[in-house]
């Protein structure tokens, strides 16, 4: 079986698409490198004016004084060689030293949020679906737009007042330590929750709704005259069309979360990315802000890379070459 899956990957397909990855990548951070340098003020404004010598000798450290095209060949330049520069505001730091620090935050707290959400998400969803308009349906859909109409900036805090600072169970926040780990599920639990919610309230209606339509279709029929089992038409016919529209969806999804969601990060107190990428905004710190930039977007063309190759694992009649 998985000898068969893994002929189905269109090796031709991804190449291009890496290829295409390579302009694409280039073209996001020339647009971001000339919207950073467009917004008003710059890295060292401060409530209080530096003598122009001192202004001048910190453009030139930094390479400010040269003109725009000069800064940003020498940025790229640096992307390529893989150095994101020098962090503007965080003395002693560069902006690798940065990500590193908080993109392992992020990864963890959003790659158990997509596991747990693409289960019980797709569960609860395939539950509904196969008892549509029941009682059970309505009931897992109703707890979905719940899910879906609460944001997290207000399940999170309620979550804290009840969990950690009411039955103490978990962490207020902060990420805690465990040896050789770095970080205590008595922390993270609940901003994996927090962030869960949403995303098994969206994963579960995308699956019901794909359920419904692919138990309707004919291949479904066909299985059922042919005397097998419903338990096998499901399994076996019904979940590997069903899949897919949650495979297009994930994609991005997982990107999103795994990059670090800004919110959640903030009322945890999580340094992950998304936190980075905030205060680097707000501080003018550009090169902080183009890292995070080039992360996201690259977990995002990798991520729908590989959802599309999942596609056409899981539909035969998807043709890429």
């Amino acid at each position: 079986m998985l000898q068969r899956a893994f002929r189905r990957i269109p090796w031709g397909y991804t190449l291009r698409r890496l290829l295409i990855a390579i302009p694409t990548m280039l073209a996001i951070i020339t647009v971001a490198f000339l919207m950073m340098r467009a917004a008003p003020g710059g890295p060292f404004d401060g409530e209080r004016k530096l003598p122009a010598a001192t202004e001048r000798a910190i453009a030139e450290k930094f390479g400010l004084d040269k003109p725009l095209h000069e800064q940003y060949l020498d940025y790229v330049g640096g992307v390529l060689q893989g150095d994101f520069g020098p962090s503007y505001k965080t003395l002693g730091k560069s902006v690798n030293d940065l990500i590193a620090d908080g993109l392992p935050v992020s990864l963890t707290i959003g790659a158990l949020t997509m596991v747990i959400s693409l289960i019980l998400g797709t569960a609860l969803g395939i539950f509904a679906g196969l008892r549509q308009n029941s009682a059970a349906d309505f009931s897992v859909m109703g707890v979905a737009m719940v899910g879906i109409s609460v944001p997290s900036f207000v399940i999170g805090p309620i979550l804290i007042l009840i969990f950690a600072l009411g039955a103490g169970l978990f962490a207020v926040g902060g990420l805690g330590t465990y040896p050789n780990i770095g970080m205590s599920w008595h922390n993270l639990t609940l901003p994996i929750i927090t962030l869960s919610l949403a995303q098994i309230a969206i994963i579960s209606r995308l699956m019901r709704a794909s359920i419904i339509e692919t138990m309707r279709a004919n291949h479904i029929r066909t299985a059922r005259a042919k005397g097998l089992s419903e338990w096998d038409v499901i399994t076996r016919h019904a979940l590997p069309s069903a899949l897919l529209p949650l495979v297009s969806y994930a994609g991005p999804a997982m990107a999103r979360v795994m990059t670090g969601s800004v919110v959640i990060e903030k009322i945890f107190g999580l340094p992950g990315l998304g936190s980075y990428f905030v205060d680097g905004a707000l501080n003018r710190d550009y090169t902080l802000v183009m890292g995070a930039i080039i992360v996201y977007a690259g977990l995002i063309i990798l991520l729908n890379l590989v959802a599309d190759i999942l596609y056409a694992m899981l539909d035969p009649k998807v043709k890429y070459d």
